[in-house]
């Protein structure tokens, strides 16, 4: 028994010394800890900032993401960083927001990257290819096959670094005053269609006219062109492109998922604070997600308006038409891959990743839509 008391409180000894000992080791790691790897108290510093959009300033879903995204990151910097928010037009033209972001006009912009093929050919893969990847499948090679270090490469010669925030999901191939029967229809037309999808027209014997929104259903009114592609039920009912053109083609072959970007001057990104990098980011990710979610939501509902309430004829391209787009698609990538190393590192990426992820949809969603739905 006094063995056992012995026992215990040396036991009991031993313990408060090694608590004892804890805690001062304990202190000193957190004396450390406050000196090298504590967050840095923040300075009070606001950042006023600049963001100018492809857009027009009233567009819906589009320029509404970009200032919820202005607002998301105020909220979420707690008044330390305001973004003003310009539609196209407001603060420069639309098709010229990549400069004035890459030369510090302004500190930020939203668009989609196939506008900016003449500053790099292998900008337009990081928006949309025909006949390529859908939404959710660009999500996942930008975000987890490598794709976002390939964008980074790509924007960084203009000082410019971008990332995912918004989708337009798949899209409608557009609105034309007569009808498609053959690939011969195509032959003459002036289409507004940009990035690759516009060089596919132009390999089938169109005209390709690159056109900011706001300019689009004047230039159709007007026969400055022919026919236009924009993006599905929703946005083109609020264009009222149903009054100027008569026929309404799916599906849209030239871009599946077509990618919206937040463009951003890479030296003034690098200056902000770690925590406002990250919210920046986080806002990105917020809007991408929200963006194709409202799209989604909306687009079954304005289909129906447009063919029930305004007659709209609706029309799926032939076969043999959509078979050769594809073939032109194909003559049309491999021409600039082939003129542009570049390209050729960015596309060798997308398409190895879309081969890689096949086997999964072919036996998932693709065999779920045509079997079941």
């Amino acid at each position: 028994m006094n063995q056992r008391r012995d026992f215990l409180k040396k036991s009991a000894t031993a313990t408060l010394a090694a608590v004892a000992g804890g805690s001062s080791l304990l202190a000193g790691c957190a004396k450390k800890e406050s000196t090298s790897d504590a967050p840095s108290v923040h300075s009070g510093k606001k950042y006023e900032w600049k963001m100018v959009t492809t857009w027009p300033p009233t567009m819906p879903i589009m320029q509404d993401g970009a200032k919820l995204l202005a607002q998301w990151v105020e909220e979420m910097s707690a008044g330390r960083m305001n973004i003003q928010v310009y539609g196209g037009g407001e603060l420069v033209p639309s098709l010229e927001a990549f400069d004035a972001v890459s030369q510090g006009v302004a500190e930020m912009g939203h668009g989609s990257a196939y506008y900016w093929s003449g500053k790099s050919q292998a900008a337009q893969f990081f928006a949309a290819v025909p006949f390529g990847m859908n939404a959710q499948q660009m999500n996942a090679w930008i975000y987890s096959g490598g794709g976002q270090a390939l964008w980074d490469e790509v924007y960084a010669p203009f000082n410019l670094l971008s990332m995912p925030a918004g989708n337009t999901g798949f899209q409608m191939g557009g609105w034309f005053n007569k009808e498609i029967h053959s690939i011969k229809d195509f032959q003459g037309l002036k289409m507004r269609i940009p990035g690759l999808g516009g060089k596919v027209l132009a390999k089938a014997g169109g005209a390709a006219v690159l056109s900011a929104g706001g300019e689009i259903y004047t230039n159709l009114e007007r026969g400055v062109i022919d026919a236009t592609e924009w993006i599905a039920p929703y946005h083109d009912y609020k264009m009222g492109f149903y009054k100027v053109a008569k026929y309404y083609y799916y599906p849209g072959w030239h871009e599946p998922g077509t990618v919206l970007e937040l463009f951003i001057n890479k030296s003034a990104f690098e200056n902000l604070p770690k925590d406002l990098q990250v919210i920046i980011r986080t806002a990105a990710y917020r809007v991408n997600l929200w963006m194709l979610s409202e799209l989604e939501s909306k687009n079954d509902e304005y289909l129906e308006k447009l063919v029930n309430e305004h007659q709209v004829k609706l029309r799926q391209f032939p076969e043999e038409v959509l078979q050769t787009l594809k073939k032109y698609s194909e003559e049309v990538i491999a021409e600039i891959v082939n003129a542009d190393p570049q390209s050729k590192k960015v596309y060798d990426s997308f398409s190895q990743f879309k081969k890689s992820i096949s086997g999964w949809a072919a036996i998932s969603e693709k065999l779920y839509y045509t079997s079941i739905l």
